[in-house]
C-alpha cells in the first residue's frame, strides 16, 4: 500500500514569523441547494492564484475559518507535465450555505501519513489489468496482452472494453492485497473472505459504463485498451487515461480515449470520453441473468439497473450531466452478454461525460432499489448544481 505525508489533518496550524501575507487567498463557497454537501472536490487551479513572493503552492493549506481546522487536502499535476497545478479539498457545508476558507502557508504539529483511499494502478502481473477504486467501490478494466491471449486461444485471457466491478465492503484498499493473495495461491478474490469479492461477470457486456456505438439496430463496441497513464492517487482522487485502437462502427471509424476519475466517497466514477466519428454514444450496464428492475429517468439524466446478486442484491447506475442524456433502451438479446441497459450520451466539442458505478447491499449503503434510485437522483441535482466557488 502506498503511503503519502502531503495531506494535513485536523486542526492546528503554524504560519512562521517573518513570512506576513501580502495577500490573502479567501475561498468563498456557496451551496444554492436545499440539501446538505459532502463528498465533493473542489478544484483549485494555481493559476487562478497570485501568490506571494516566496509563497510555493505546494506548501498551501486549506484552512476551514468558521471551524478554524486545516482540512485534508490532495495536489494535482493535472496535465503530467512535472509541475503540481492543482489542489483538492472536500467542503462540508449546509443547505442553502455559505462557507469561507483560506488557503495558508503552515506546517500542521499533527502531520502524520495519510492512506490513498483513492488508488489506481496498472497491473502487469495479471496479465495487465489497470483497476481502481476509493472508500466505497472498486473497479477493473482490460489491456492488450489480455486481448492477444484471446486471439492466440492463451490461458488468462480476455476480450473485453467492459467495466468490471469489484465488490468491496471495507473502507480500506482492497486491491494490492486482493492481486497478490490470488496470486500467491493465498486466497482467490472471487471468494468474500470478509472483505468483498470480484463475482461480477462481465464478459463482453458493458459491464459498469463501457461504451457502445448503435447503427441501425446494432451497438458496435471496441476491443482492450491499448495504453494507460496514471495522473494522481491519494486520499480525495485517483484520476488516470485509456487509450484505445480506432474501431469500426458498420463504416464510421471511431476513436476513443477515456478518462477516468474515482473521489473519496462516490460510488460513481467520472468518465470523460474524448471520441470522433459519432454525434452520440451509449454507455451501458450490463443486465447479467436479466432478473433486475430497470428505471429509466430522461429528465433527471440517469438510468438505474436493480438486480438480486448471488445472495445478495446490487444497484448499478449511469448519470449524465448537463441534459445531455438523449435518450436510454432497455437492450435484450439472446447473445451472450450483449443486454444491456443504454443511456444515449450526447457528444459536446469532441466529448461525452457520464458517471457509472454500483452500491452493493452488503456494503451496508444501500438496501433497496429506492435507496440506490434515491442516491442517483440526489447525486444527479448536486452535479447540475455544483458548489459555486469564488477566489478572493
Amino acid at each position: 500500500m502506498r503511503k503519502i505525508a502531503l495531506f494535513l489533518i485536523l486542526s492546528g496550524f503554524f504560519v512562521p514569523a517573518g513570512c506576513q501575507e501580502t495577500n490573502k487567498h479567501i475561498i468563498t463557497i456557496e451551496n444554492t441547494l436545499n440539501l446538505d454537501r459532502s463528498f465533493e472536490t473542489v478544484e483549485i487551479n494555481k493559476s487562478a492564484l497570485k501568490l506571494n513572493q516566496g509563497e510555493v503552492f505546494e506548501n498551501l493549506l486549506v484552512k476551514d475559518l468558521e471551524a478554524n481546522k486545516v482540512l485534508l487536502s490532495q495536489f494535482v499535476d493535472s496535465n503530467l507535465d512535472g509541475e503540481i497545478d492543482m489542489l483538492l479539498f472536500q467542503p462540508e457545508i449546509g443547505a442553502n450555505a455559505t462557507k469561507k476558507y483560506e488557503l495558508v502557508v503552515g506546517d500542521d504539529p499533527s502531520k502524520e501519513e495519510t492512506i490513498d483511499y483513492c488508488y489506481s494502478r496498472f497491473v502487469p502481473e495479471r496479465t495487465d489489468d489497470y483497476a481502481w477504486e476509493n472508500n466505497k467501490v472498486a473497479f477493473r478494466t482490460f489491456g492488450p496482452d489480455a486481448q492477444y491471449r484471446f486471439e492466440n486461444n492463451l490461458k488468462k485471457a480476455t476480450l473485453s472494453s467492459g467495466i468490471d466491478g469489484w465488490l468491496k465492503r471495507v473502507e480500506y484498499p482492497i486491491i494490492n492485497k486482493w492481486y497478490k493473495n490470488d496470486l500467491e495461491g493465498k486466497g482467490s478474490y472471487h471468494d468474500d473472505h470478509g472483505e468483498g469479492l470480484d463475482n461480477f461477470h462481465v464478459g463482453v457486456s458493458r459491464g459498469v459504463g463501457g461504451i457502445a456505438v448503435k447503427r441501425d439496430t446494432i451497438f458496435y463496441i471496441s476491443k482492450n485498451f491499448t495504453k494507460w497513464q496514471t495522473i494522481t492517487t491519494g486520499p480525495l482522487r485517483t484520476s488516470f487515461i485509456l487509450h484505445y485502437e480506432d474501431w469500426d462502427a458498420n463504416g464510421d471509424m471511431i476513436s476513443e480515449i477515456k478518462h477516468i476519475s474515482l473521489d473519496y466517497g462516490s460510488n460513481l466514477s467520472k468518465f470523460e470520453i474524448e471520441i470522433t466519428g459519432t454525434k452520440t454514444f451509449h454507455a451501458g450496464l450490463t443486465l447479467h441473468e436479466k432478473a433486475g428492475e430497470d428505471t429509466h429517468n430522461l429528465a433527471s439524466g440517469w438510468v438505474s439497473y436493480w438486480q438480486p446478486h448471488d445472495d445478495s442484491e446490487l444497484g448499478k447506475g449511469i448519470v449524465v450531466p448537463n441534459n445531455n442524456m438523449v435518450s436510454s433502451e432497455l437492450y435484450d438479446t439472446p447473445v451472450k452478454d450483449r443486454s444491456n441497459l443504454f443511456a444515449e450520451i450526447k457528444v459536446v466539442d469532441g466529448k461525452g461525460v457520464y458517471y457509472a458505478g454500483f452500491g452493493w447491499e452488503k456494503a451496508n449503503d444501500f438496501t433497496s432499489k429506492e435507496d440506490w434510485n434515491a442516491y442517483l437522483e440526489d447525486f444527479s441535482t448536486k452535479i447540475n448544481n455544483p458548489l459555486k466557488v469564488i477566489l478572493n
